[in-house]
């Protein structure tokens, strides 16, 4: 294959980061071959993933960044992770909500990517215990004034995670004297055995609460998120309706979704179309 001028950097960094979590390295040479660009295209995705934190460069190559189950990387860090297959689940996901609902938006850079697609959706009450989340629906009003539609946003007090999320006793307080229709949740990580899970102890305690206050579940969650556990459980994946992801999801992992969930959305798919 001829220098690859047609694959997005950001797809190509996407394949190698999979790749790397795959076989546990790679080598520059083989990446060259595989994905048919230069020698420095590669080292340069390379660069830009190391400074995302999700691969260590080494002699020749790069290894999986190991991570702690307490570690939590900042909204910026995660902002530049998966974009494509973020923005193809917040499509997917605000297909699921109906205009006049009053639906939860957990923290998180899928969420946030959600909540754009959702300015236009009449009479929604929002809320979230997301910063990001809230400002979104805040920048829109001071941009197009207070149009008739628009949606509601109630944002809990709480302590600022690195994520800026709002966690606590006061967050936990304000979400628990709530009831809405759908909460779409991200997560830090999601596995069979430990369920819904994050590497930090307050935010599970607050995640507990939106998933009691929420009549439906949606887990909205990429396919690097499958496997990974962090250090506190909030949720089992019997208490999840539905998982919206992308096409990374292997074959295998879709399987035992199925076995847990209702409902398994797979973004960018033709089962999109139907909601199945």
């Amino acid at each position: 294959m001829s220098e690859n001028q047609n694959l997005l950097a950001e797809q190509r960094r996407a394949l190698i980061l999979d790749e790397v979590r795959r076989r546990g390295g790679v080598r520059v040479n083989e990446l060259t071959r595989r994905l048919g660009v230069s020698d420095m295209t590669v080292r340069r995705d390379l660069d830009a993933l190391a400074r995302q934190g999700v691969v260590e460069k080494v002699h020749g190559g790069a290894v999986p960044v190991v991570e702690a189950s307490t570690h939590e990387p900042g909204f910026e860090a995660k902002s530049g992770l998966e974009p494509t297959a973020k923005e193809d689940i917040a499509r997917a996901a605000a297909a699921l909500v109906a205009p006049g609902s009053a639906i939860a938006l957990s923290g998180g850079t899928t969420t946030y990517a959600l909540a754009h697609r959702l300015l236009d959706v009449p009479d929604l009450t929002v809320v979230t215990n997301s910063v990001r989340v809230a400002d979104v629906f805040h920048a829109a009003q001071r941009t197009t004034g207070q149009r008739q539609g628009a949606a509601t946003v109630v944002l809990t007090g709480g302590v600022r995670t690195p994520s800026d999320s709002l966690v606590g006793p006061v967050a936990d307080q304000a979400i628990g004297a709530l009831h809405f229709d759908v909460l779409f949740l991200g997560v830090h990580g999601i596995s069979v055995e430990a369920g819904l899970s994050t590497p930090n102890l307050a935010e599970a305690e607050t995640n507990r609460r939106l998933v009691q206050s929420a009549r439906r579940v949606v887990v909205v969650a990429d396919h690097t998120k499958w496997g990974t556990v962090g250090l506190s459980s909030f949720a089992t994946l019997e208490q999840v309706d539905t998982l919206v992801t992308d096409t990374g999801l292997s074959a295998q992992a879709r399987a035992e979704v199925c076995e847990h969930l209702d409902s398994l959305v797979v973004a960018g798919e033709p089962e999109d179309d139907t909601g199945g």
